[in-house]
């Protein structure tokens, strides 16, 4: 289930980081997985295929919505204990943690969790991943939350898995089989298609969706039983590859997209076509914006270093990425302390001399090679638009470096 793209910081509550399942793929039915061939490094999804957690879900499936609550609620006993415990301090913390999320976590969650983790004041994220996939949620704190429009707007990479033979309402392993077919794919047939889905393409989400709905949420009315029917819309998928046919049922597919895309729907409507029906049974995310495999990293590895630098053996700042990292696609300005204070202020600044930029669009600006704003260029002044105050603990110096 795709969940509430966050573009602004949120503060919900903690949950125990134990109660995760371990970072790999899922699958409905274990013993119908096959062994991956070593060649395929998508394949090697399926090789640790578990069974998807079957209660809540996700925050979009869980319980009935307004449900009363009863006097005697534990957690009422709960918040009065917590009202009577000092409250630990929260840190102004800047940059971005880029979480390889394990398999049945929502992204509300992992933000929780990574905010407690370094006591930061704020915290969002950046595209929300479902609980039944893996891989990089981008998480921003402090003032790196004023960047995340930028990594939404990015493209994204995806390797999945399609189950063949069966549809389901959510579109994911996670649902209600809805529709059968006793009818298989080859891989030619799969190959034939796939440029019908590359390019701008119009797509209709899934009912399990995040779209409104007169006010409400899609995922609310279907799981509420009312019937949804969500207008189609553009979106862009740039490359949409056949990895690996692993058996029968089961393909592997890697896709490059678009804002906006849902995957899920990529696999019904494939199935669809090719009159046989399909699901998505396993998801990982590889790609967000500017943000790669290469600087995700686990929730294991990012509890063992804030408990090291807890104790003095290291620094938080370690594990962060500077905030411009997200603006990788933006030019950089840089301005003098005299003009940076004038822009600190708001005020905007008459660009002047053969070096001043030509035409017009958004920069980020810095100082002394520190970030200052987010700026507009236009008639010849430079308007800040967003300013930053990193005072605080930010990334090690170097670290865009060794990214």
């Amino acid at each position: 289930m795709i969940a509430i793209p966050s573009n602004s910081a949120i503060d919900p509550q903690d949950p125990d980081p134990r109660d995760v399942k371990p970072n790999n793929f899922s699958e409905t039915h274990r013993d119908a997985t096959p062994a991956p061939h070593p060649s395929s490094n998508v394949a090697t999804l399926a090789a640790d295929a578990t069974h998807p957690p079957q209660q809540n879900g996700n925050e979009e499936r869980s319980g009935p919505r307004n449900a009363p609550r009863a006097n005697n609620d534990p957690r009422n006993d709960k918040r009065q204990r917590q009202n009577n415990q000092p409250r630990r301090d929260r840190r102004d913390i800047h940059g971005w943690i880029v979480l390889d999320k394990p398999i049945g976590m929502t992204s509300t969650q992992s933000v929780a969790i990574v905010k407690r983790l370094f006591q930061a004041k704020r915290a969002g994220h950046a595209g929300t991943l479902d609980p039944l996939a893996s891989g990089g949620l981008p998480i921003a704190l402090g003032e790196a939350t004023k960047t995340v429009p930028f990594v939404m707007d990015g493209r994204k990479r995806y390797g999945f898995m399609v189950r063949w033979g069966e549809e389901r309402d959510t579109d994911d392993s996670e649902g209600q089989v809805v529709r059968t077919s006793d009818v298989r794919p080859t891989p030619k047939s799969i190959c034939d298609l796939l440029p019908q889905f590359t390019g701008r393409i119009d797509q209709t989400p899934p009912r399990y969706s995040a779209i409104k709905v007169q006010g409400e949420r899609a995922y609310d009315l279907a799981r509420d039983g009312e019937t949804v029917e969500l207008a189609s819309r553009q979106v862009e998928i740039h490359q949409l590859t056949l990895k690996e046919q692993l058996d029968r049922d089961h393909s592997v597919f890697e896709a490059e997209c678009g804002k906006g895309t849902y995957v899920r729907a990529l696999a019904r409507d494939m199935g669809r076509i090719l009159g046989c029906y399909g699901h998505i049974c396993a998801l990982r995310r590889t790609l967000v914006g500017p943000f790669g495999e290469n600087v995700m990293i686990s929730l294991e590895r990012l509890e063992a270093l804030c408990n090291r630098a807890a104790s003095g053996e290291g620094s938080l700042a370690d594990a962060l990425l500077p905030v411009e990292t997200a603006l990788d696609d933006i030019p950089a300005l840089a301005v003098t302390r005299a003009d940076a204070a004038r822009l600190h202020r708001g005020q905007a600044v008459l660009l002047r001399g053969r070096d001043a930029p030509n035409g017009s669009g958004t920069v980020y600006v810095t100082v002394a090679g520190r970030l200052l704003a987010l700026a507009e260029i236009g008639n010849g002044e430079l308007i800040p638009k967003r300013v930053f105050n990193l005072t605080g603990l930010t990334a090690s110096s170097g670290r865009n470096e060794r990214v």
